[in-house]
This record gives C-alpha cells, sequence and structure tokens, in this order.
C-alpha cells in the first residue's frame, strides 16, 4: 500500500483482552484495532505495536504504527477510528511520522508502572482490576533499597520467562529508572528501560515484595541479577497491576508534534 506512518498512542483496559497480539478466536487489542481500520478502508490494515502486553495488563502510552493512505491525516484517523472502537479502547493522540518509523524497533525506551494495594479496600473489585492486593506488611525503605539495585544495565536472565528470547540474545537490559512511589492505600512502582523481557516487571515487584515482608533476603537481588536462569526468582504478580505508561522516540522521527 502507497501511503504515509502514523503513530497512535493506545490507551486501553487490559481486563477483557487476552493481551496484546492477535490471536485466534480471542479478543485481542490488535485485533480490535485492525477491525476498525478495515472498516475505514475496506481493506486489511496491519498494526505494530510497540509491546505485545499480556491479558489482563493495561495501557496509558501504548504505540502502535500503521501505514495509511494519503488522504487519512493523523487526527482525521484518530477521530474516526475513536468513532468505532469499544469504550475500553481509545486513542490519545496521532502523530505524523517519518517513512521506515516502526512502533517496536524505532523505539528507545519504555516505562510502565505497578501498582500495589495495601489496604483493606484492595480486595475491593474495583480496585482488583487496576492494582495487586497484597496483605502482608511492608519494609518500606527495603522496597526503595531493592529498587536501587536494579537500576542499571543487567543481564536480567534471573528476572524474565525462559525460552522466549532467542538463545543468541544476552538479555542484557538497560535500566533507567526504578523507583517506589507512595499512593493512595498502596504503593506503586514506576520502572523505564530501553526494553523489557517477558514478565520482567511482574518478577522483579513480586521479589521485591518478598524481600520487603521478609520471606527472601535482600542480598538475594545481587544473586538473581547475576544468575542464568529464572530458577530462585519469586513468582510473578498478577498482571492487573501493570500499565505500560510510555514508550519513547528520537524527535527527529516525529513530523507533526
Amino acid at each position: 500500500m502507497s501511503g504515509h506512518v502514523i503513530q497512535l498512542v493506545v490507551q486501553y483496559d487490559g481486563t477483557d483482552f487476552a493481551g496484546w497480539q492477535v490471536q485466534p478466536a480471542q479478543r485481542t487489542v490488535q485485533g480490535v484495532l485492525e477491525a476498525a481500520l478495515a472498516r475505514l478502508g475496506d481493506r486489511a490494515v496491519r498494526v505494530a505495536g510497540a509491546g505485545r502486553t499480556d491479558a489482563g495488563v493495561h495501557a496509558r502510552g501504548q504505540v502502535a504504527s500503521v501505514e495509511m493512505p494519503p488522504q487519512w491525516t493523523a487526527d482525521k484517523l484518530r477521530r474516526a477510528m475513536n468513532s468505532l472502537l469499544p469504550g475500553d479502547v481509545w486513542v490519545a493522540r496521532s502523530h505524523e511520522m517519518v517513512p521506515g518509523f516502526h512502533a517496536r524497533f524505532s523505539a528507545t525506551g519504555r516505562r510502565y508502572s505497578y501498582a500495589v494495594g495495601l489496604d483493606e479496600g484492595a480486595s475491593s473489585p474495583f480496585r482488583r482490576r487496576w492494582e495487586h492486593p497484597f496483605s502482608r506488611a511492608l519494609d518500606r525503605e527495603a522496597l526503595d533499597w531493592c529498587a536501587d539495585r536494579i537500576v542499571g544495565s543487567h543481564r536480567f536472565f534471573g528476572f524474565a520467562v525462559r525460552g522466549t528470547a532467542p538463545a543468541s540474545d544476552d538479555h542484557r537490559c538497560e535500566v533507567r529508572l526504578c523507583q517506589w512511589r507512595d499512593a493512595p492505600g498502596g504503593v506503586v512502582l514506576d520502572i523505564e528501560a530501553n526494553r523489557f523481557l517477558h514478565h520482567m516487571v511482574r518478577f522483579l515487584v513480586g521479589t521485591m515484595l518478598d524481600v520487603a515482608s521478609g520471606r527472601r533476603q535482600r542480598e538475594e537481588i545481587a544473586t538473581l541479577l547475576a544468575a542464568s536462569a529464572n530458577d530462585e526468582v519469586s513468582p510473578p504478580v498478577s498482571p492487573e497491576g501493570l500499565c505500560l505508561e510510555a514508550v519513547s522516540y528520537p524527535d527527529a522521527l516525529y513530523l507533526t508534534s
């Protein structure tokens, strides 16, 4: 198709989706976006995403790229898609991009948040879809201590699902931000890196919660960062607390602000 590349910044409630990526007989975010585009253009249009969020994971700043015919400006496409999309998906912003832009391969960083509910109200059905309820007492300083050790360039074999990356991949990620902040009824982890491995954030949060609640020793964080497999990592926390907040790209790739 001859056209131009448009970036879509997409928000969604992941509760009723089987993740981002198109799957047979499953409702996915990519599938819903492509269905809307097909209605607009009367032809199949492929959408590329910056990351493949799992079932139950939310997004405030997922990025998708799509090539469209010239008559579709970024703003016109955003408004038309939002008139067709279901209530749990919304295109928040759209931008004209340089030729060759790709939502995944052009990205230089991604930022996630993970919400943990610590009060009794965290078990409410109105909160459980957005945060992970945790009933054990936490050492707040221990959470910060763990987060400080994760910042930097590490090989995250110990915090990733085994076998989901190519055998030649060194699993190295550069974590630029890893910080806990207080929130009403709980705490939230903000974490940013050049890339993330499958379940990496959820493994990290599960392990940090175990350290801060006394189930593990602080020194085990360093051991896991040096591990060659995930045999000793804590179980991953639930997907509901995880949200893709933003994806970053070089300014030079944008044709419109």
